[in-house]
């Protein structure tokens, strides 16, 4: 009978360390899957809408707008996205070691819109708009400039952490050692996907036609209200979600393994590979660990025997 209880908990529960919006153990049939992941998707569709209606036509808005000469718009173009490329770097550590990734992704998420939020007034507001009487000018305001820039780049910023946070927190909807749900994680990264492409094909082709055709000032507000309407949607399933608690600076134990691994580096191999500390596989139930292996030692091995018969042969 107790052995029936501990099956009906396994089943009933979530035992892979991620807690419920209470912080407590997370309930397989309320939580996660399908329930948290269409969230999660809708805010990654928005995000890449933003991103690359912004991203396509930046240097024609560079050109036309603020008249920077060609070779200064594309390397205005290049500082962005070299910003942007580089920023998910720091949400990633962020999100792991400290902030949790749900935080990382709602702080993104406001970064986000401050940035939108900014773009769209630098347009319609009369103190803010490039030209102060007239719709076309030769040289536009600087405060349109600097408010334009910083716009742009609190979107970088924003787009630093969701990239790797929101992603990682798709994937801890899924319990990797319950079956249906390890199926169902494979199908997620194909809706994943779906939901991107989606927003990268209307962002460079709808709102492409609107800055074209309507005005910049038209596209920033759709971009504000998609992204803020897809951040007001990812609150709302706050409680369905499973969290993950950040486990501090991912940089601390690889540092310690560099200077364990230097400090004894002239110690003797040890004669048997007990006294490795390693897991053996009777004892990892998961299949997890990597146990004691001569396999490397034989390939490099088997490796140089090769080598040495190949340059024989020549």
């Amino acid at each position: 009978m107790k052995k029936n209880n501990h099956d009906d908990d396994e089943i009933k529960f979530v035992h892979d360390s991620s807690l419920d919006y209470h912080g407590k153990i997370p309930l397989r049939s309320s939580t996660g899957s399908w329930k948290a992941s269409f969230f999660i998707i809708a805010i990654e569709f928005s995000e890449r809408l933003s991103y690359f209606g912004i991203a396509t036509n930046l240097g024609m808005y560079l050109a036309k707008v603020l008249h920077q000469d060609l070779t200064t718009a594309i390397k205005n173009v290049n500082y962005w996205a070299g910003v942007t490329t580089l920023m998910p770097l720091f949400g990633g550590f962020f999100a792991d070691s400290y902030l949790g990734r749900y935080t990382t992704v709602i702080g993104s998420c406001i970064i986000y819109l401050m940035g939108l939020v900014l773009l769209t007034l630098s347009w319609f507001l009369p103190s803010l708009k490039p030209c102060a009487h007239t719709s076309t000018c030769t040289k536009p305001r600087k405060i349109h400039e600097v408010f334009f820039f910083l716009a742009i780049y609190l979107i970088s910023i924003g787009t630093g952490g969701h990239k790797p946070a929101l992603e990682s927190f798709g994937a801890d909807q899924f319990d990797d050692d319950h079956i249906k749900e390890r199926r169902q994680k494979m199908s997620f990264f194909n809706w994943w996907n779906c939901g991107l492409c989606s927003g990268l094909i209307l962002g460079v082709t709808v709102i492409g036609y609107v800055q074209d055709h309507v005005s910049w000032g038209a596209a920033d507000v759709i971009l504000l209200g998609v992204m803020a309407f897809s951040l007001v949607i990812f609150v709302i399933g706050r409680k369905v979600y499973r969290y993950r608690m950040p486990n501090g600076s991912v940089l601390a134990p690889m540092f310690q393994v560099i200077v364990a691994a230097i400090s004894k580096r002239k110690l003797p191999y040890p004669s048997s590979p007990s006294e490795l500390y390693e897991v053996s596989k009777a004892e990892d139930n998961n299949g997890r660990f990597l146990v004691h292996t001569k396999k490397l030692k034989k390939f490099s091995k088997g490796t140089k025997s090769m080598e040495n018969c190949n340059s024989h042969k020549s």
